[in-house]
């Protein structure tokens, strides 16, 4: 097909963090930066949506949003609503949603269903429309077995086996392939494109951005979304507050999901240290990454994804609950050179922490392991939606000039 304007529907996995939502919003503001005709709408049921910018062209559709609980259950977000219902109504805004706005392609993030089969019936009947279903995943999802054990339980192979048209993995292959270890067969491997990470840049409001510590280095601290960081910003702060050796200032970026009692807490420890302040949360977390001399955090993807664009040195301490998911990424990030990781495990030992701090601002950054190889993706996303979409656009491939490192990207099918 060619598409003179084409659309893209995008579905973002939102009930705990950042991680959805700023994926999905990179690769729109991607892909309209590269498409002068084309429109995004995400649909996401993440309560801070509205605090971003995006680009013309890119909109949202916010559904009622729903959180997952630790013991792993679900429940409304806002809605005195049983959960049951409040599925019913987002799965029925994202099908009509759907069926006015006739995306060329469809990308839903993270989960082939969405949330209890919400997109289920969105995926049906687009099949049917001849719109491209394209599934987005993480480089890392979780252990392989308990990812199988999951998708089985909710029937999602029968989804990639069937409904969807082609699989993209937002990493390289040498990094991890999220699909092995889970009994598909060939026809479904041969979806698989592997994108590269998606690189982050600068925006424009950066030029307003004021140093911490009036201009002096230090260290950001970032547990992304914050909701599951308690651990991190604490092992940090004992740290400094043991002072057994000199550290870099460091700025704790908490979160928006970080309890308002663990924030007052913090806020409170901070207070009392020269070397050590507070954000309660930016949407814009880039202009402090780019100026940071390390980073700390969690190994998340976005986070991962920065470390790696702005080439810090950092140190990842993953969570491994639950799921092992950011433990296997810093675990091959460390493997790789590209950042050192601490085990959550060590917590809370001040002596760890402290020696892993004053070490951080003096080991490689990233691009002595060259980084700048695995970050691709949003220029092999972009090439693959022209080819979709029947565009022979020779200025956007000469602009993109993406090399197919079979080490890095892998299409097939």
């Amino acid at each position: 097909m060619t598409v003179m304007t084409p659309k893209i529907l995008i579905y973002s996995h939102d009930t705990f963090g950042l991680g959805h939502l700023r994926r999905c919003r990179t690769i729109a503001q991607s892909l309209v930066g590269s498409f002068p005709e084309m429109s995004v709408l995400i649909l996401s049921g993440s309560p801070i949506i509205g605090s971003f910018e995006f680009r013309s062209r890119v909109d949202f559709v916010r559904i009622p949003g729903v959180i997952k609980l630790r013991s792993g259950e679900y429940t409304s977000l806002s809605l005195q609503l049983d959960i049951n219902e409040t599925i019913a109504i987002r799965s029925s805004i994202i099908e009509h949603t759907a069926k006015v706005f006739k995306p060329d392609i469809f990308i839903v993030d993270k989960e082939p269903l969405g949330l209890r089969s919400e997109v289920l019936p969105t995926l049906q009947y687009l099949k049917g429309q001849k719109t491209r279903l394209v599934l987005g995943l993480r480089d890392v999802m979780d252990d392989p077995l308990v990812l199988k054990e999951e998708w089985l339980r909710k029937r999602a192979y029968p989804a990639l086996n069937d409904l969807y048209d082609e699989i993209w993995v937002y990493g390289p292959s040498v990094m991890n392939n999220p699909l092995d270890g889970l009994g598909f067969d060939q026809s479904v491997m041969q979806k698989t494109l592997f994108t590269g990470y998606l690189r982050r840049s600068m925006p424009s409001s950066a030029q307003d951005f004021t140093a911490p510590f009036d201009g002096a280095p230090y260290v950001l601290v970032t547990p992304g979304g914050g909701g599951d960081g308690v651990e991190l910003v604490d092992w940090v702060m004992r740290a400094y507050e043991a002072r057994l050796r000199p550290l870099f200032p460091a700025l704790i970026v908490l979160g928006p999901f970080m309890s308002k009692a663990d924030v007052e807490a913090f806020t409170t420890r901070a207070s009392h240290l020269r070397d050590v302040e507070i954000l309660r949360f930016t949407p814009e977390i880039e202009p402090y990454m780019a100026n940071a001399t390390a980073v700390i955090g969690m190994g998340g993807y976005n986070t991962f994804c920065e470390v790696l664009s702005f080439d810090n040195p950092a140190l990842l301490v993953p969570r491994v609950v639950p799921r092992r998911e950011q433990a296997i990424r810093a675990e091959q990030a460390q493997r790789l050179g590209l950042a050192q990781m601490l085990p959550i495990d060590s917590y809370p030992s001040v002596e760890l922490m402290v020696k892993a701090l004053a070490n951080l601002p003096f080991i490689a950054p990233p691009s002595h392991a060259h980084s700048e190889n695995y970050l691709g993706g949003l220029d092999v996303i972009n090439l693959r939606t022209a080819e979709i979409l029947g565009m022979s656009d020779q200025a956007l491939m000469q602009r993109l000039n993406v090399s197919a490192d079979p080490k890095l990207t892998c299409k097939t099918g």
